[in-house]
């Protein structure tokens, strides 16, 4: 069982005495184990005092029109969503519902293979800024990396979404004085992952703040992104393939602060003083790193 584990040991009374902001996860199709990793996403939010989460699950793949119909999340009740879905496309009420919250206001957190739904949803890949796979091409947008601390939109043609086999890496900043990332250290040691190459799509109003060299693509991926979409603040994180990606400080640390950011544009909770350096990743108390 994942221990309440606090990032940054503050006392509870610390993170408590502030209002809880409310998150909804969704999950419930993705080529991706969602049934261990939102379980994950919930602890590393909740951990720190700051979250209360609920999580909505959609049909599986394959249900029929009944089903979907009976899957209607209530996005406006909550602060913040996050997504750990890549799957069939919602039916368009629900889109319709989810693309009014985050224009008007509402807060999106995009995790991992988030990135990977919905290519011909114009609407959602203006909210994620980059994605792969699903046919996702040149047509779906420029490859956005980082060369020389600069910020590279190639158009030429090739397919979008890719990545080489699975390590431990490090993490850059490219903007270290953005509220998330102030305090981080310039560089730290991510856990085993897969490090997503050749992302593509509109990045309009998109903000890199941190990306990690890919040995494959031998280009510098972006690894934390912000984004406006109407009055909405969007956090992306092509981080945390699986459980062993996910339970370690700084993933914790990047998910409590990018959510926080997208609610609030401010963040309260430290970088805790055992967030990782270059040497050696930092896992959770009682994880699994690496399995």
């Amino acid at each position: 069982m994942l221990s309440l584990w606090r990032v940054g040991n503050l006392p509870a009374t610390a993170q408590d005495a502030q209002p809880k902001i409310s998150v909804l996860i969704l999950d419930g199709q993705n080529n991706h184990n969602w049934k261990e990793t939102t379980p994950i996403l919930k602890t590393a939010l909740e951990s720190c005092g700051r979250f209360e989460v609920t999580v909505s699950t959609s049909p599986p793949k394959g249900s029929k029109e009944e089903a979907w119909n009976g899957w209607n999340p209530e996005f406006s009740k909550f602060d913040a969503v996050m997504s750990n879905y890549n799957g069939e496309l919602w039916p368009a009420k629900v889109r319709q519902e989810f693309t009014d919250y985050v224009k008007n206001g509402g807060a999106f957190v995009v995790i991992h293979a988030a990135n990977n739904a919905f290519p011909l949803w114009p609407e959602y890949n203006e909210m994620i800024g980059l994605g792969g796979w699903g046919g996702r091409n040149e047509k779906s947008g420029p490859y956005v990396y980082v060369k020389d601390g600069k910020v590279v939109r190639d158009e030429s043609p090739g397919a979008g979404g890719s990545h080489g086999a699975q390590s431990e890496f490090l993490v850059e900043l490219l903007d270290a004085a953005h509220p998330i990332t102030k305090g981080m250290p310039m560089k730290w040691k991510h856990a085993k992952d897969e490090l997503y190459d050749s992302l593509r799509g509109p990045g309009t109003n998109m903000k890199i703040l941190a990306y990690a060299h890919s040995e494959k693509s031998k280009k510098n991926e972006p690894m934390m992104m912000t984004l406006q979409y109407g009055k909405g603040r969007v956090f992306h994180t092509p981080m945390g393939h699986a459980g062993y990606s996910m339970q370690c400080v700084d993933f914790f640390t990047v998910v409590q602060r990018g959510t926080e950011w997208a609610v609030t544009g401010k963040v309260t909770l430290p970088v805790p003083p055992s967030f990782p350096g270059e040497s050696a990743v930092a896992p959770t108390p009682g994880a699994a790193v690496g399995r």
